[in-house]
């Protein structure tokens, strides 16, 4: 199976508008699905972050962005817009290589990355404040939205252009100024992307990139003085660190962190669109996504038959090259997280669980130089498994039944997650019952993995704090500034005295 590239990609830091080369090993990445070296990254030491964080301060602090009006944000953010509207092919064809997705999703997920900034550039055009004109005889106050100044935006491995575009376009509607950290893995789109950032003619200080590894890079990044407020997407074991690390430096914070989405069915659901969405939502993307549909709930009375039918769709799924249009799965990341996903397999297997499809690695059909494992469908799971409460963040699916709404409500919110749901049913009362008692950011009803800028997106337990996109993302990177006015004389409770002696 060959690579779609001949010559790696090699990239330095963007700093100020500059490329800027690191004194230290540089990462390499290597196409998950043949293990071709695709790319080389520099790796930013204590050095190179003190570097990006300085040039986003003097950004910030005397810079233009921050002053820019909304209406100029807008303008510049539309050109970003347009321009990576331009190179969407491109740059989806590098996360499909370096990520290791189907070309054909890759495209779907760039479509969202210019749609996302295209609404940034709608909020920074059209952000108000609010004013209190009654307070009192002679006495008005405002308040605006100011930015917070120097944002970390921490970018993770599985969508890298989406997951970007879901936090640089609003931190800088809101006039803040960045310093972007992508994954170690998959960092070639979002250099890509700082360089359209500074053609559409947005400021080089205001949006900075470093590259390197989370503990050395990243935690260097998110623990730094200077920086003002973190947007972190990630695992929940690297949130507390960083949540940590925020904590001991007062600063805001925002943490997009893990799932385990139950995806919920009712006997009086659209069988058929539910079955082809609890494929969808299980296996999109490897099952590397945060709200994957990993737990598949089903109302006993049609568990046999819908639980079959989706068996076999998932077994209809072609896994293979990332860069064949046909291709449905593509590898996972790397070998370790494939020995995670497969001990994962083991555990269900133990825990008397039945594999009804996949359940190992393939390497047959050119498969043998990639990180591919089958499409999975457990039954036979209890609720106190492994693979029903642990985020798998692979290819596997756990099918529980349940009796009535009490019952789905129950095991939907038996995880420390709390990122997404989902519910499917003909019963509009149901949908309304349901939704409110799932805890999760999110719930959809009758569809899955859905969504649009303007709908804030973020978790509740273990899943994280704060909310990205939409209005409340482009409020995640500001704080409110009251102004009062007095334009009269006030009585004073303190008499007014003259004289008297010292």
């Amino acid at each position: 199976m060959s690579s779609t590239t001949t010559e790696p990609r090699r990239y330095d830091h963007l700093i100020d508008g500059t490329s800027v080369p690191s004194d230290a090993d540089r990462l390499i990445r290597r196409d998950p699905s043949s293990g071709q070296l695709v790319a080389e990254y520099a790796h930013a030491g204590q050095g190179d972050v003190d570097l990006a964080v300085a040039a986003a301060r003097r950004a910030f602090d005397d810079g233009p962005w921050p002053r820019l009006s909304g209406a100029d944000r807008a303008r510049l953010l539309r050109r970003f817009a347009s321009l990576v509207d331009g190179a969407r092919e491109r740059l989806a064809r590098l996360d499909s290589e370096e990520v290791g997705k189907p070309i054909s999703i890759a495209r779907g997920e760039l479509q969202g990355v210019v749609a996302h900034i295209e609404y940034a550039a709608s909020l920074a055009h059209t952000e108000r404040g609010d004013a209190w004109t009654t307070l009192d005889t002679d006495f008005v106050a405002y308040a605006s939205q100011v930015p917070l100044g120097v944002a970390a935006l921490v970018v993770p491995w599985n969508f890298p252009a989406l997951i970007l575009a879901q936090k640089l376009p609003y931190a800088l509607a809101a006039g803040c100024t960045t310093v972007i950290k992508p994954s170690e893995f998959t960092s070639s789109s979002a250099v890509e992307m700082v360089r359209l950032a500074h053609e559409a003619g947005i400021p080089a200080g205001a949006v900075n990139l470093v590259t390197g590894l989370g503990p050395t890079t990243g935690q260097t990044l998110t623990s730094h003085p200077d920086v003002d407020v973190v947007s972190f997407t990630g695992s929940t074991q690297t949130g507390r660190l960083v949540a940590s690390a925020a904590g001991h430096n007062l600063k805001r914070i925002g943490l997009e962190l893990g799932g385990k989405a139950a995806n919920v069915v009712f006997a009086d659901a659209d069988l058929d669109r539910a079955a082809d969405a609890a494929v969808y939502a299980a296996f999109i993307n490897q099952g590397e996504c945060c709200v994957s549909g990993a737990r598949l709930l089903v109302q006993r009375s049609v568990a046999d038959e819908f639980v079959a039918e989706v068996a076999r769709r998932t077994r209809t799924l072609r896994v293979g090259s990332p860069a064949d249009e046909a291709t449905d799965i593509g590898p996972l990341i790397h070998g370790e997280h494939l020995e995670r996903v497969l001990g994962y397999v083991t555990a269900g297997h133990e825990s008397d669980a039945t594999a009804i499809t996949g359940g190992e690695r393939l390497t047959d059909d050119g498969l043998d130089d990639g990180w591919f494992v089958a499409p999975t469908i457990f039954t036979g799971v209890a609720p106190t498994d492994r693979i029903f409460q642990e985020e798998i963040f692979g290819p596997v699916l756990s099918v529980v039944e349940f009796d009535d709404a009490d019952d789905a409500v129950r095991l939907g919110n038996d995880t420390v997650y709390g990122l997404a749901n989902a519910l499917w049913t003909s019963d509009i009362a149901t949908a309304h019952r349901v939704s409110a008692r799932l805890r999760s950011g999110t719930v959809w009803v009758n569809t899955n993995v859905d969504g649009a800028p303007a709908l804030a997106f973020g978790g509740t337990k273990d899943s994280g704090i704060g909310r990205e996109v939409g209005h409340e993302g482009l409020r995640e990177f500001t704080e409110s500034k009251t102004i009062q006015i007095r334009s009269g004389n006030r009585q004073l409770p303190f008499p007014r005295r003259t004289g008297g002696t010292a």
